[in-house]
């Protein structure tokens, strides 16, 4: 059996920055990414994976996934009824308390991770696979996101590799990494960052003021360079 990788791409720093990482590691020939339709208010993100994989010449899959999330009331969802708040992941914790944000979608990542080994199974029925997930340390501070924690990634990891007999690994290379040290890496393998979307806005900008735009800002920041993303076209 070869080594292969499917990266779990949102089209966002961290996932992106995974993708640089799988081809670093393993070379574009045996790298694919997937991205997830979830329901989601708008497609700027599911571009943007469409775009890495295009600038790395890999495969790339989309999975529709937003039946499921039907019933949910998330603020990122396009049928919520619900704003997205724009403040920082700390600010929500510091007025709500430890615990889910408005932004979390039940149990995502589960269900993404779970669907995403039956498509490397499919894929590659005769290859070991390593499937990326770009879970970092901020997302997982004072439990915003669980199923962004080490001991969720860890869990899903056991129940992957179980239930794909061995062939199926998760790769989780941020769990114990903040955002700007996943900026600092993706610099280092030249990340196409100014691809990406991280706003959970759909507009032509993004808006820089809800959760995520914050915390990618600052990432850049502590690396001492602008958001390629950002800079006039």
């Amino acid at each position: 059996m070869s080594k292969k990788a499917l990266v779990l791409s949102s089209g966002g720093v961290d996932s992106t920055t995974c993708v640089s990482v799988a081809v670093h590691e393993l070379g574009r020939e045996n790298v694919a990414t997937v991205s997830i339709f979830y329901g989601q208010k708008h497609r700027k993100e599911l571009d943007a994976a469409q775009k890495v994989a295009d600038f790395y010449h890999v495969p790339h899959y989309e999975l529709d996934l937003s039946k499921i999330f039907q019933y949910s009331n998330c603020s990122l969802l396009s049928h919520s009824t619900e704003e997205i708040i724009h403040e920082s992941y700390e600010d929500q914790i510091a007025q709500n308390g430890e615990g889910k944000v408005s932004t979390y979608v039940p149990f995502r990542n589960g269900l993404m991770l779970s669907a995403v080994a039956s498509l490397a199974m499919s894929l590659f029925e005769k290859d070991d696979v390593d499937i990326y997930l770009g879970a970092h340390a901020d997302d997982a501070a004072g439990n915003a996101y669980a199923d962004c924690s080490e001991a969720f990634t860890d869990a899903m990891g056991k129940a992957i590799s179980i239930g794909t007999y061995e062939q199926c690994h998760l790769v989780a290379p941020f769990v114990e990494v903040n955002k700007a040290g996943i900026v600092k890496k993706g610099l280092e393998l030249g990340t196409p960052y100014e691809l990406t979307w991280s706003c959970y806005e759909g507009g032509d900008r993004p808006c820089g003021t809800c959760g995520t735009c914050i915390d990618r800002a600052r990432a850049f920041a502590a690396n001492g360079v602008p958001d390629p993303a950002l800079e006039e076209k």
